[in-house]
């Protein structure tokens, strides 16, 4: 999509039809509608017995990985490289992902229904934190929308229709459950027309004209040193709290991830038609693509080792 955005940006947007962005907005509506149906009430009070992780894990996604961020601002303040900050800072901002999350943790024989509670509980947090944690730098930013537009915009496209899911899960969770795989074939077909548009602004602004070799590079390594900081720490603290070999795998795979989706859907409506939002989607590319291929290593390696 990025290759389709370089080589013919603007496709749908503008004066164009069908509206592209008419498509994406009514596809963030039914991704969230569709993420509530998934979550089962049951299933979510069963799971906040273990709380412990759940802070840890929650507190690791939404504190520490901004905090460990944070610090560089007055660094690269008004400077070329502001932009890549807050793209970075936007990626510490996000919530963890969902599916990968419980995938891996049943792969390396860790604490599923710990990993299933936290990986829909960090989803509905997200909602409210990252833009919360973004609003601390919107107003420096020209670009980008008032923060009470912005919050409107999360009210019906983001929360109105999670918790409208929520309601009609006693009816239509079971559906949604047998039609998984065509489901997330949706999810991901609106993720990569929100890729072609983001990365169709920026292209059509001419913004990755400026974006040199080095400042990608620079930005690759600070995502992975980012990764691998969260994925020591994470075991640190886990060996602090004395946890359990299979909370120990939750909290280190549950707490290391950052998801695309929301990443993709979150760009959209906090940074609406900027030229410079496909560098905000950089760094989650970055991270996603990397966390995929480093934990599924792990997850098979640890999954080959018998629990004691």
């Amino acid at each position: 999509m990025i290759f389709l955005a370089w080589l013919t940006p603007g496709v749908g947007m503008g004066s164009y039809r069908p509206n592209l962005g008419m498509i994406i907005d009514g596809g963030i509506f039914l991704i969230f509608f569709l993420y509530g149906l998934k979550l089962n009430p049951e299933r979510i009070r069963q799971g906040m017995s273990n709380w412990k992780m759940h802070l840890v894990i929650q507190g690791t996604t939404f504190l520490l990985f901004p905090l460990l961020v944070l610090p560089f601002y007055p660094l690269l303040k008004g400077t070329s490289l502001e932009l890549f900050w807050i793209a970075l800072f936007f990626l510490a901002a996000l919530p963890s992902t969902v599916s990968s999350s419980v995938v891996m943790v049943s792969m390396a024989g860790g604490n599923i229904p710990g990993a299933i509670f936290n990986a829909s509980i960090s989803g509905m947090i997200g909602i409210l934190v990252t833009p919360l944690w973004m609003g601390l730098f919107l107003n420096r930013t020209g670009e980008i929308l008032g923060y009470g537009t912005i919050l409107i915009q999360l009210l019906v496209q983001i929360i109105l229709p999670v918790l409208l899911g929520l309601l009609l899960h006693r009816w239509l969770g079971q559906w949604v459950g047998r039609h998984l795989r065509p489901l997330a074939r949706f999810d991901q077909t609106i993720i990569l027309l929100i890729v072609y548009e983001s990365f169709s602004h920026s292209f059509l602004s001419g913004m990755f004209q400026s974006v040199s070799l080095v400042v990608l590079g620079g930005l690759t390594s600070a995502v992975v040193v980012l990764f691998f900081l969260i994925w020591w720490l994470t075991g640190r603290i886990a060996h602090i709290f004395r946890f359990s070999r299979e909370d120990t795998i939750t909290t280190r795979f549950a707490g290391s991830k950052k998801s695309l989706v929301h990443g993709s859907v979150f760009a959209a409506l906090l940074f609406p038609g900027t030229a410079g939002i496909g560098i905000y989607l950089l760094p989650i590319m970055i991270y996603h693509a990397f966390q995929l291929f480093y934990i599924s290593m792990v997850a098979r390696k640890m999954g080959q080792i018998p629990a004691s």
